[in-house]
């Protein structure tokens, strides 16, 4: 008997490693610089006083909340703790606001009562279609927020609706959601490596490698 006929889900596992393999190759080449910029201006914004509002839908609402809790915590160094809500997780506010406004507003009308100009929203979807995720980033561009999305493939109205946006490149949602996580952790490092590093250097760094 061969090893694939005795666990028929070892050639279904390989098949998706393959294509994370892919996934996270295409970010690693395509990715890398808007994941450090972000970190590097999220420590300016959240450094200064700053707030990080997050939301997602599902799977991507666990990645944002995931964010948050590595900024409210720590992710790797001890550190101070920096403000990061995650919409979807105020519960009471979801329901109440789907209820009597529908559930395109739930996180519309969140960055209306918690958003300052100069925030920052981090919104998280493997399609980039989410009807609430688009009405929230334009709230948050009327509002004065910085409107940062994270997606799957591209073009898509969750990217052109936001300020930047990164786009994975992923044959899968699980694999999107895979890299979506590297993402998350890889925006934590750079924002705690510009955290600890002094604002007379970073700014010199910055302006060193302004063409």
């Amino acid at each position: 008997m061969s090893e694939s006929s005795a666990q028929p889900g070892l050639d279904a596992a390989r098949l998706h490693c393959r294509s994370l393999e892919k996934a996270l190759g295409r970010f690693r080449e395509n990715g890398l610089d808007r994941i450090a910029d972000w970190g590097g201006r999220l420590a300016d914004v959240l450094g200064g006083g700053g707030r990080l509002l997050a939301a997602g839908n599902g799977g991507s609402a666990a990645q944002a909340q995931h964010l948050t809790a590595e900024l409210v915590g720590r992710y790797r160094r001890e550190r101070r703790a920096y403000s990061a809500l995650a919409l979807h997780a105020e519960t009471s506010s979801v329901t109440a606001i789907g209820n009597d406004y529908g559930f395109d507003h739930v996180y519309a009308r969140q960055v209306t009562a918690h958003g300052r100009p100069g925030d920052v929203l981090m919104l998280l979807s493997t399609s980039g279609r989410s009807g609430n995720l688009i009405a929230a980033a334009v709230t948050a561009r009327q509002a004065g927020l910085r409107v940062w999305a994270l997606t799957g493939r591209g073009p898509n109205p969750l990217a052109e609706a936001a300020h930047e946006s990164l786009c994975i490149d992923a044959d899968t949602t699980a694999n999107v959601q895979e890299t979506h996580l590297v993402a998350v952790h890889l925006l934590c490092e750079c924002f705690d490596t510009a955290v600890s590093t002094p604002p007379e250097r970073r700014a010199a760094l910055t302006h060193g490698s302004t063409p």
